[in-house]
């Protein structure tokens, strides 16, 4: 199993306002390389976990995950692999963790170290429902504002989570670590969208349609760095 513990269930500490500014008024859309399912190289991603001080017993439980995914529907590989990174990382920030105020871990950091952020469990989920076959035009990357103790709160924090849309205009699913249900984003009005965006391109908050022009920040070059290294494991 993944290492367990007692994982504190609050959204991320991150400041929204800035990227709140900028985003919502100038929406993008940035083409990049990465959201194609492809066939792993098991052996040289244990590997590289293993040297990342992960354990072998972990790495084989996430690869069953995946085994046991091909024969599964698609709401059901979503459950599966929304519970699996629910109930075995553990909470904790980047400056804990890491050391470091923001930084994103790739899938195997992650997973060896059993802990993560809100991006880090974001991300993990991304690329293993790549890797089980979802199309990476299904799944986005949401930043939100999620409204602390319920829909009718005015304290909102930084938050991610990951939403799979059946079709473009359909109400995406959204997978989250605060709460372990999947749920229709029409039943997380406690989640206010920001920006959202995937390994083709990105949009203004969670909308279907994409939308062009703008620049990029500083956050979303975390984004493509994570991308670069995500690759440099082995992950397409």
């Amino acid at each position: 199993m993944i290492p367990q513990g007692h994982r504190e269930r609050m959204p991320c500490s991150k400041l929204i306002a800035a990227i709140a500014r900028r985003w919502l008024f100038a929406p993008i859309l940035i083409v990049l390389a990465v959201g194609v399912a492809h066939a792993l190289d098991f052996d040289r991603l244990l590997d590289r976990f293993l040297g990342l001080g992960g354990s072998a017993p972990v790495f084989r439980e996430w690869q069953q995950l995946l085994t046991d995914a091909k024969s599964l529907g698609t709401k059901e590989k979503l459950r599966r692999v929304n519970d699996f990174f629910n109930r075995g990382l553990q909470f904790g920030d980047d400056q804990e963790i890491w050391g470091e105020s923001d930084y994103w871990a790739t899938l195997l950091e992650t997973l060896a170290k059993g802990r993560g952020d809100c991006e880090d469990f974001t991300t993990a989920k991304y690329f293993t429902l790549l890797s089980a076959g979802v199309p990476g035009e299904q799944l986005r990357l949401v930043y939100v504002k999620a409204k602390i103790g319920g829909a009718s709160s005015h304290v909102t924090q930084a938050h991610m989570v990951l939403a799979y849309y059946d079709t473009p205009e359909a109400d995406p699913i959204v997978l989250d670590n605060l709460i372990t249900e999947l749920r229709p984003a029409a039943r997380r009005p406690d989640l206010q969208p920001v920006f959202s965006f995937n390994g083709h391109g990105m949009w203004q908050g969670a909308t279907g349609k994409a939308a062009a022009g703008g620049a990029r920040t500083g956050r979303l070059s975390r984004w493509d760095d994570l991308l670069r290294r995500a690759k440099a494991e082995g992950f397409e």
